[in-house]
């Protein structure tokens, strides 16, 4: 292999493609921590819409969200194909897990910066943030790569507050002597 060929490899950026509806997706693949079949989720009282409740994640809480629902495509329509994908969201320094449902998984893809176009001007009224290029997946087909911290960022704030509010939950019933003593 030559230098000038490694170099460009050593450019190239991980991204796990998916579908919703008929439109592909991407992100990158360092954020995400693992695909899983739909499971049984617990539906919350009160959650916006786009959530779609929360799993048992080897015994943690975690959110997950309709990701269709949340980019306005409309909701998940559950088929064999249907996953959640867990992705890791930087939220105040802290790691916080997120469950993104999506049609189904496609696969990891290598794109160079060359591969990526800047996200095109739709007017002013239009947030785009959420978007960090287009992939060229093909001669004639776009991959929207997203940028899923933005797609995520008020969940994963509300989440991580969840968390918080567990914890000293916990830790008041794990010491309730001395939460007693604090009072007197």
């Amino acid at each position: 292999m030559s230098a000038k060929k490694e170099t460009v490899q050593s450019q190239a950026t991980q991204y796990l493609t998916f579908m919703l509806r008929e439109e592909g997706f991407a992100i990158e693949i360092s954020k995400v921590r693992e695909v899983l079949d739909v499971t049984t989720m617990t539906r919350i009282p009160r959650m916006p819409e786009y959530l779609s409740g929360v799993i048992n994640l080897r015994g943690n809480v975690v959110p997950v969200m309709d990701l269709g629902l949340k980019l306005g495509m409309g909701s998940i329509e559950y088929c064999k194909n249907t996953c959640i994908m867990i992705v890791e969201l930087e939220v105040d320094a802290n790691l916080v897990e997120m469950g993104v449902l999506t049609d189904s998984v496609q696969m990891v893809l290598d794109l160079n910066p060359e591969d990526i176009e800047s996200v095109p001007k739709m007017g002013t009224n239009l947030n785009t943030e959420f978007i960090k290029g287009m992939g060229r997946q093909s001669e004639e087909k776009f991959l929207i790569i997203l940028d899923i911290d933005k797609v995520l960022a008020s969940e994963g704030e509300a989440a991580l507050r969840e968390i918080d509010s567990i914890a000293s939950t916990h830790s008041v019933a794990a010491n309730p002597e001395e939460s007693v003593g604090a009072e007197a």
